[in-house]
């Protein structure tokens, strides 16, 4: 990885309300050259008061928080004049949210569970975007400059997995009401049992489904399989 010469450290200031992810984001923030964290914030009101006492150019933000939606934090900053950028480490999948957010300021998107190095590229790639300086010689430059924010290409499923199997399946699982199992995923989405367990178990992984037997049937009871909303329970 490249640190961008010559640059000030980017001051970052996480915004997260479970103190051990909190913990995790500033310590792989503090990993990456050129990013130095100078506060962490478990609440709405804490960033608030954070932020009018010491200078951030980025902000790590959940979107759930304890004392009100993130965007709300983000509407109020703008407002009130602050100009930090935003990347918001959250496991919100709601489009209409991401719109919402790319009009008030957020640069890119981390959706939960992440690893160091998802974070460190999206990161090294804001780096980027911000070294950029002076006037465009043409649009040329001008996408390059905004190039530097978009992500590379998806990284890859296990092998055996294809993309539009899995949406297919994410969407069955997701219309759902009381979860499935493998065979009628399978059934649903024209795949055989074992292959839609695959599938399954990779949304389980991924934190995006959880499993539980099913019970009632003769025989070894079967692993039924429930989307999970980020909106359900403490979601964040």
């Amino acid at each position: 990885m490249t640190e961008v010469p010559g640059a000030a450290d980017i001051r970052v200031l996480v915004v997260e309300d479970d103190p051990v992810a909190a913990d995790a984001h500033a310590l792989y923030a503090g990993r990456v050259p050129g990013f130095t964290v100078v506060g962490v914030a478990h609440s709405r009101a804490a960033a608030g008061r954070l932020l009018e006492r010491t200078a951030v150019d980025l902000i790590l933000l959940d979107l759930y928080l304890p004392d009100g939606h993130g965007l709300h934090l983000l509407r109020s900053l703008r407002a009130a004049g602050h100009h930090a950028d935003v990347i918001a480490v959250t496991s919100a999948r709601d489009l209409a949210i991401v719109r919402e957010g790319v009009s008030l300021g957020v640069v890119q998107y981390v959706l939960k569970p992440f690893t160091f190095a998802t974070l460190r590229d999206r990161l090294t790639r804001y780096a980027e975007f911000r070294a950029a300086a002076g006037e465009a010689s043409g649009q040329e430059e001008v996408d390059r400059a905004l190039a530097a924010l978009r992500a590379p290409q998806p990284a890859a499923l296990p092998k055996g997995l294809s993309a539009p199997t899995l949406t297919a399946v994410t969407r069955t699982l997701r219309e759902s009401a009381t979860g499935l199992t493998a065979a009628e995923a399978g059934a649903a989405v024209g795949i055989s049992r074992i292959t839609a367990r695959r599938y399954l178990e990779h949304l389980v992984t991924a934190g995006r489904a959880e499993r539980s037997p099913q019970y009632g049937q003769v025989g070894r009871p079967e692993l039924q399989y429930r989307w999970v909303s980020p909106k359900a329970g403490k979601a964040r």
